[in-house]
């Protein structure tokens, strides 16, 4: 973690007012000199401009801060040397009650920007990932498949780099209920089962798969439409497609 990291995780906290004191004026030292860190706490500030710290206090209607107080001590009448040390207290109450709930909603609008970060970050380095293994294909399969009515096919994009393969199956009913649709490898020691393929005529199916943690050597794959549950070492049910590499 750099010097300057610590100014990045806490320009939040001195927008709102909640960092120590000295560090506060260490913050604010810091901002003439760090022209990131202006124009980040002038966008939090804005878009932190609705919650109640941002809108002009308003004052409470008259009676009301003698209603809160009495009602909280249950009772209806107060003595006079109560009423202003208790209205007192009402009024800081009420004031802490709507700083900590301004400062919940910045912690919880901060813990869902960090989420959506990180899933948009690992998205982005799948899609990188999937599209340098179609850029670096050294071979490319395709095998025309009919079910019924419905013709589609299986494209395999294979990076001899990576030992991965992009897989592709397209324009396929779902199979009937009670039923998958099965990938294999093929090896030279027989068939190894991998993934089940969720097809439908509109969503084609797109798979990144590495090579199968068994012995052999992989020549090919394979497609096909298998009971639903089964554990099967080799392909039982039709077969849809069947390509050699």
């Amino acid at each position: 973690m750099t010097a300057h990291d610590w100014f990045i995780e806490h320009r939040t906290a001195f927008v709102i007012r909640t960092l120590p004191p000295d560090e506060e004026r260490n913050f604010a030292e810091h901002l003439p000199g760090c022209a990131e860190c202006r124009e980040e706490v002038a966008r939090i500030e804005r878009e932190l401009a609705w919650l109640p710290m941002g809108v002009a206090p308003v004052s409470p209607r008259p009676g009301l801060t003698r209603e809160l107080v009495q009602g909280a001590l249950g009772r209806s009448r107060t003595s006079g040397r109560w009423m202003v040390p208790a209205a007192l207290a009402a009024s800081v109450a009420l004031a802490a009650g709507a700083w900590i709930w301004a400062v919940a909603q910045v912690r919880g609008f901060e813990r869902v920007v960090r989420q959506e970060h990180g899933r948009l970050t690992q998205e982005l380095a799948m899609a990188r990932d999937t599209l340098d293994i179609f850029r670096q294909a050294a071979m490319v399969r395709h095998a025309t498949i009919t079910m019924g009515e419905k013709k589609g096919g299986l494209v395999i994009f294979a990076d001899e780099r990576t030992h991965r393969w992009n897989v592709v199956v397209y324009g396929l009913p779902a199979p009937d209920p009670g039923h998958v649709c099965q990938f294999w490898f093929i090896t030279d020691n027989g068939m190894v089962r991998s993934v089940e393929v969720k097809t439908g005529v509109n969503t084609p199916a797109f798979l990144t798969l590495g090579m199968p943690n068994a012995p052999g050597r992989v020549m090919g794959a394979a497609l096909t439409v298998e009971a639903a549950g089964s554990s099967s070492p080799g392909p039982q049910g039709a077969e849809l497609a069947h390509v050699m590499m």
